[in-house]
C-alpha cells in the first residue's frame, strides 16, 4: 500500500501538461445559448429521477453544469493562471483516482473570490476559492480540501439532498424529449433551491462528517498525511471571528469544534501517517507565486 501511495504522488509530479478546464467551460457557455443542444436540454428539463442511485450520469452532469454556471456568476470567474489551475487539477485528480467513485472525470477550478469556501457540483465539478487556497500551507492541506469535496461527489450528497427535498421526480434522464412549456421553469426553480442548499444553507451535517472521513481515507490512500485536514479546520477556526460568513465555509459546514474532534479521533486509523507527504515547497511554487492572478475574460 505504501508503494502504491508513493507511485500516486510520483505520477502527480510527472503528468504532462493539458488544458485544465477550457473544454468544459465551453460546454457551460453553451448551456446559456437556448439554440444549442445543451441549452435545449437544460431549458426543457424538469422531471428527473427521485432517487440519485437511478439518475444517469448525463443527467447528473447537466444538473452540475447548470450549478457551475450559477457558482461562477456568484463567486467570480476562474483565476487566469493556467499553471495554478493545472496544478490544482493534478492534485484533485490524483486524490479522485483513490476515491470511492474513481471512474468518472473530475474537473477542479480555482475561483477568483476571497470568500473562503470549496464546494462540489453533481457530476464531478469542484470549486475552491482563491481565499481558501491562500489560507493553506502545503499540498497535503489542498489534497484534504479537494478529497472532502470529492467525497461529496462520490456519495452523491447533493443529489440525495434534492431527493429529500423532492426537487427531482419522474424520469431518470434529462433529454430534449422532456422539453415542455413550463417544465423549464420548474427545472430552474429546482436549480435555485439546490444552489441555496450548496452555497448558503449547506448540506446535512451527517453528509459533511461523512465527507470528512472520506477525505482522510482518500488522502491517505494517495500518499498524503491525513492530519492535514485537521490543520485546515484549525486554520478556519482561527479565521472564523473575522471572516465573511455569507456563502463561506462557515455558513455551509457544521461547527468546527465538533468536526475537529471527530476527525482527530478518526486519525487513529492511520498509525503510519507521520511519514506521509505534506509537500509545502511544491505547493508554494504554484499557489503562493500566483496570488496576483486575474480572472479569465
Amino acid at each position: 500500500m505504501k508503494k502504491l501511495r508513493l507511485l500516486s504522488l510520483v505520477a502527480l509530479a510527472c503528468l504532462a501538461a493539458a488544458p485544465a478546464h477550457a473544454g468544459w467551460q465551453d460546454k457551460l457557455q453553451n448551456l446559456m445559448n437556448p439554440e444549442s443542444k445543451e441549452g435545449k436540454i437544460l431549458s426543457g428539463a424538469t422531471r428527473v429521477v427521485s432517487s440519485s442511485q437511478e439518475m444517469t450520469y448525463q443527467t447528473e452532469c447537466t444538473v452540475g453544469e447548470s450549478l457551475a454556471l450559477e457558482s461562477m456568476q456568484r463567486f467570480g470567474k476562474p483565476v487566469a493562471d493556467e499553471a495554478l489551475q493545472k496544478y490544482v487539477n493534478l492534485v484533485g485528480n490524483s486524490v479522485a483516482r483513490n476515491s470511492r467513485r474513481s471512474t468518472i472525470p473530475y474537473r477542479f477550478v480555482v475561483l477568483d473570490s476571497q470568500v473562503q469556501n470549496a464546494f462540489a457540483a453533481p457530476g464531478g465539478i469542484i470549486f475552491i476559492s482563491r481565499g481558501l487556497l491562500n489560507l493553506l500551507e502545503n499540498e497535503a492541506e489542498l489534497a484534504a480540501v479537494l478529497s472532502h469535496e470529492v467525497g461529496h461527489v462520490a456519495e452523491k450528497h447533493a443529489l440525495k439532498s434534492i431527493r429529500r427535498a423532492q426537487f427531482l421526480q419522474g424520469a431518470a434522464t434529462i433529454t430534449a424529449a422532456t422539453m415542455k412549456g413550463s417544465e423549464g421553469k420548474k427545472f430552474e426553480s429546482m436549480i435555485g433551491d439546490l444552489q441555496s442548499t450548496l452555497f448558503d444553507k449547506g448540506l446535512d451535517q451527517g453528509m459533511e462528517y461523512e465527507a470528512d472521513l472520506a477525505a482522510l481515507e482518500t488522502a491517505y490512500r494517495t500518499g498524503y498525511d491525513p492530519t492535514a485536514l485537521v490543520g485546515v479546520l484549525r486554520k478556519l477556526q482561527q479565521e472564523e471571528a473575522t471572516a465573511a460568513k455569507n456563502g463561506s465555509w462557515f455558513s455551509t459546514h457544521p461547527p468546527l469544534d465538533e468536526r475537529i474532534a471527530r476527525v482527530s479521533a478518526a486519525l487513529a486509523r492511520y498509525p503510519d501517517r507521520a511519514g506521509l507527504a505534506k509537500l509545502p515547497a511544491r505547493f508554494a511554487k504554484f499557489v503562493k507565486a500566483g496570488k496576483g492572478g486575474k480572472t479569465t475574460k
